[in-house]
């Protein structure tokens, strides 16, 4: 017969559940049972607690935080005001915009959206500005014993008595100050097991040497700097605010609506209609938006110590900022004390944040991708150090971590060959790029604004109520449009393009190739080459072809992305360097970008079987003989599309 469970491990299930139960109530478990009051006493109590309003403990951890639980990051409890973002329409949207737009087309787990992307990335935001705190205040903690041994050592023996002032380290500290530079250097090198040596320093050890050169170096300044930078609870809300909202201002598809799409509504509309807008633009606006629109978040911001309104805005301008601010200095929402935490949720100068995090681990689960990098390590091993390079403070890795960090690199690499840059995908977006295109100015997808304007699909982004209805749901109402407009020519070619894609007859690639160094006029390059295939396929009109770039880089264009990372050693943790890439391995590229390019027929003639083949392959020895007369490299598809 099985025990109860209170007679195993001598009652140690008991004591469990009464410390639950006081820690469910608000009270510490460990804390001295209270004596019992009488029944006046506890009335008297009740009475004085209603007379002054005093508010009651709040109940456990979890009314004030609500967990999600994430097949990525697991459990995370989020702040009550993330929650209330969380439950807007605003953020809602997100549910209906694909975190990897066309690719879903490709790999049939990527079916994830910006929505779960944009809790995780809030909720790793949150754990490595915490993990920063703890160290900087473990650092603080270190430097005021300091201080205060700094003051001991300046008193005399009888100072001492007379205050009646201890310290374990005071006599050994008084011993070390006696001997020269020489005789501390040789204590130093010294080993525990050279006894005899040992004796000569009467019981002094190497290790002691350590803690009185810090002792010599300290500065009083240094903890008051250090004071001042130190995270506050309002920056680890701010920073978890931004990685929650950073993506709120993404269209149809993710990056396809910023960019495929934007960029040939500029071709067609002139450079002037819209500019160099991104989605981070929209991104500051929906939050705006969404600050203004829902009832008691700005009140609740405010409770928790945000300041958000009146003439103090500091938390709302270091949301935006971190969302999207300048590429450098100055920012407004925090000095440079604390120009670390620009760092957290978009890294401007490394591209080495909490959002590349979440996007690699899920990314790469989705696509069934390995992701090599390790995001928990950077976190653990992650601390706040002052760099003279630049004199500010940055997040720097342990000196031994710089390989793992080009693995960042490596797995972004991975995700844009196999992925973002496969030829299908990029097929498919062209395909969903033209029907919308044509339906863009079409009244059956015109958006109604906040000023009663119908916007067209490109325009909605400039008006946050038109906006919030623009989503992927947008290709399914092309796809099945209204019954009366069904024979309308461009909403019908429309309709047709996407039916193509659904029943997989895409736009097919007859080639790709290398880029020039140093070739500046691209576009007259992409005319030269359309010019050449109509040249040779008469049936055939510039219209039906298609040429894209496909670059592959580290994220800094040809740039090493650690060139500007700084890392600390174990001997001196508190201080960032540089590392050049020539001290880390011979291995490391010397190149980190290639570009390519594509060309895709559209084959609007509708060819099928044997036909449609043949015509794609003489299309392609076209194509490479175009290539060698101007001396380009053709790729094979196995290079970079397995």
């Amino acid at each position: 017969m099985a025990k109860p469970p209170f007679m195993m491990g001598r009652y140690k299930w008991l004591v469990k559940v009464l410390s639950v139960g006081a820690e469910c109530k608000g009270e510490d478990p460990n804390a001295e049972p209270k004596k019992p009051t009488s029944t006046k006493q506890q009335n008297t109590t009740a009475d004085n607690e209603a007379k002054n309003n005093i508010p009651k403990k709040p109940r456990f951890y979890i009314e004030e935080h609500k967990v999600f639980n994430d097949p990525i990051h697991g459990h995370m409890a989020l702040h009550p005001v993330l929650v209330k973002i969380i439950d807007t329409p605003e953020f809602q949207r997100l549910r209906n915009i694909k975190q990897l737009g066309g690719i879903y087309f490709v790999y049939p787990g990527a079916s994830h959206n910006r929505f779960e992307h944009s809790i995780g990335v809030a909720h790793l935001a949150g754990e490595l500005a915490k993990a920063l705190k703890m160290k900087q205040e473990k650092q603080i903690e270190q430097l005021e014993e300091l201080k205060k041994l700094k003051l001991l050592m300046e008193l005399t023996p009888e100072e001492l008595k007379l205050k009646e002032l201890k310290h374990d380290d005071l006599g050994m500290l008084k011993k070390l100050e006696k001997l020269d530079d020489k005789e501390l250097e040789e204590l130093k090198n010294l080993k525990t097991e050279e006894f005899e040596k040992l004796n000569k320093f009467k019981k002094l050890r190497p290790e002691d040497v350590e803690k009185f050169e810090k002792l010599r170096e300290f500065k009083p300044n240094e903890l008051e700097k250090l004071k001042e930078s130190l995270i506050s609870d309002r920056d680890v809300l701010c920073v978890q605010i931004a990685g929650l909202c950073h993506d709120l201002g993404h269209g149809p598809y993710s990056h396809f609506y910023d960019g495929m799409f934007m960029e040939a509504i500029r071709d067609k509309k002139g450079k002037e209609f819209n500019g160099k807008w991104e989605h981070e633009d929209a991104s500051i606006e929906m939050f705006n938006h969404l600050l203004d629109n829902t009832d008691g978040l700005k009140d609740m911001m405010r409770k928790s110590g945000l300041k958000i309104e009146g003439d103090d805005k500091t938390d709302l301008k270091f949301i935006e900022e971190l969302i999207r601010g300048p590429p450098r200095w100055p920012y407004k929402g925090r000095d440079e004390k604390k120009s670390f935490l620009y760092e957290i949720v978009s890294n401007k100068e490394t591209g080495i944040d909490v959002d590349k995090f979440d996007y690699f681990a899920r990314d790469c689960k989705q696509l069934g991708i390995p992701n090599s990098f390790d995001h928990q390590r950077f976190i653990m091993f992650a601390r706040v150090c002052d760099v003279e390079e630049d004199g500010r403070k940055h997040i720097c890795s342990r000196d031994k971590e710089i390989e793992n960090l080009y693995d960042i690199f490596h797995t972004r690499l991975s995700i844009h060959r196999r992925a973002c840059q496969h030829k299908i995908k990029m097929a498919v977006e062209i395909m969903i790029k033209d029907a919308l295109l044509l339906v863009d100015d079409h009244p059956d997808f015109k958006i109604k604004s906040s000023k009663g304007k119908m916007l067209s699909l490109s325009e909605a982004k400039d008006d946050m109520e038109a906006y919030i209805k623009l989503t992927d749901h947008v290709i399914e109402r092309i796809l099945h449009p209204k019954e009366e407009r069904k024979e309308e020519e461009k909403l019908k070619e429309a309709t047709k393009i996407l039916q193509r894609v659904v029943k997989r007859d895409l736009y097919r690639c007859v080639g790709q190739a290398r880029k020039k160094e140093g070739r500046e006029k691209w576009k007259e390059f992409k005319e030269n080459l359309r010019e050449e295939l109509c040249k040779q396929f008469p049936e055939c009109g510039k219209k039906d072809f298609e040429v894209i770039d496909v670059p592959f880089d580290y994220g800094m264009k040809n740039k090493d992305p650690l060139r500007k990372a700084y890392f600390y050693r174990k001997d001196n943790p508190d201080k960032g360097e540089p590392i050049p890439k020539s001290k880390v391995s011979r291995l490391l590229l010397d190149c980190f970008s290639d570009e390519m390019f594509r060309v895709y027929w559209k084959n609007h003639e509708n060819l099928e079987g044997e036909e449609r083949d043949e015509k794609e392959k003489e299309m392609k020895e076209v194509f490479k003989k175009w290539c060698k007369d101007n001396g380009l490299e053709v790729l094979l598809y196995s290079i970079l599309l397995h």
